[in-house]
């Protein structure tokens, strides 16, 4: 098993300081993996695929982005967003001290790295996109705001992993050991119950404005690092009409489809990660 470090960041925004809390896996390397996850979730969803990397030699760093899991929340609401994600993002990589980083990213984590990747003096050398691209349908957003930012509460960690199976059914067929992994890593204790580890109001941006198709192809063409583009078969938020036109404009990317889950792969399964692997396997 690789040594599993826990840090903290101080970062900015407008309404004051904050920290953003960070696990670093494996040893240390000059290009430094950085893994961020998805809207509601957190870094504990990339520890089996951050073990495998750090075991093949690779220096892995999973943030928890503001207002999820161990990071502070923000004490304005309105400042949940990308342009504070990418700050706090740029302030992780000048503080891992080096010259390039390779970006793996889930749904907002991998908008996260596309928005990085288009900016003239970027430090992302390559990058994994999973399930989520250069033109997001209006109908999926609906579908995850639905969900998220709600706050409910359970008795116990059953009844939240009830909850799990069904929001998040299109991670695919999961063992029972990694639905619980998932769950457990996923839960904070408030006033006698569970609630999920996140900051509730996360959600207010979203809901202040008009929600319509989200349009990223300018993004998309801006970009010049080598993309692998990961998506589930069944997916809603990266169609295979978007995902298609993505491997013949800007970095031209590498597609991999993965079957029976829909947004978005969880990389848990050794299948969904060896091709991850692989696609790392670069040294510098």
């Amino acid at each position: 098993m690789a040594e599993v470090r826990k840090a903290r960041l101080n970062c900015l925004s407008q309404s004051g300081f904050h920290e953003i809390s960070y696990r670093i896996y494996g040893p240390d390397h000059p290009v430094p993996i950085i893994c961020v996850h998805g809207l509601g979730r957190n870094a504990r969803d990339f520890d089996s695929l951050a073990m495998a990397l750090a075991a093949a030699g690779r220096r892995v760093v999973c943030p928890d982005i503001v207002g999820r899991g161990e990071s502070d929340w923000l004490r304005a609401p309105m400042d949940y967003g990308y342009p504070q994600y990418l700050a706090d993002m740029n302030s992780l990589i000048a503080r891992l001290d080096c010259r390039a980083v390779d970006w793996v990213g889930t749904s907002m984590g991998g908008l996260i790295g596309m928005m990085l990747a288009a900016l003239p003096g970027n430090a992302l050398r390559r990058m994994v996109v999973n399930d989520v691209g250069a033109f997001i349908p209006k109908a999926a957003l609906l579908r995850i705001l639905d969900y998220f930012g709600k706050d409910p509460s359970f008795k116990d960690t059953a009844a939240a992993e009830l909850y799990f199976r069904q929001v998040y059914s299109g991670f695919g067929d999961l063992t029972d050991a990694q639905w619980r992994h998932l769950t457990e890593t996923s839960l904070r204790r408030a006033d006698g119950q569970l609630h999920l580890h996140y900051d509730p109001k996360i959600a207010v941006p979203f809901h202040a404005q008009d929600i319509d198709d989200v349009d990223l192809w300018a993004l998309w063409d801006a970009i010049t690092a080598p993309v692998l583009l990961l998506r589930g078969a069944d997916s809603d938020l990266l169609t295979a009409e978007t995902a298609e036109a993505m491997t013949g404009r800007g970095p031209k990317a590498e597609l991999l489809e993965f079957p029976a889950c829909g947004h978005a792969p969880a990389l848990l399964d050794p299948r969904q990660m060896a091709p991850v692997l692989e696609w790392l396997a670069v040294e510098p």
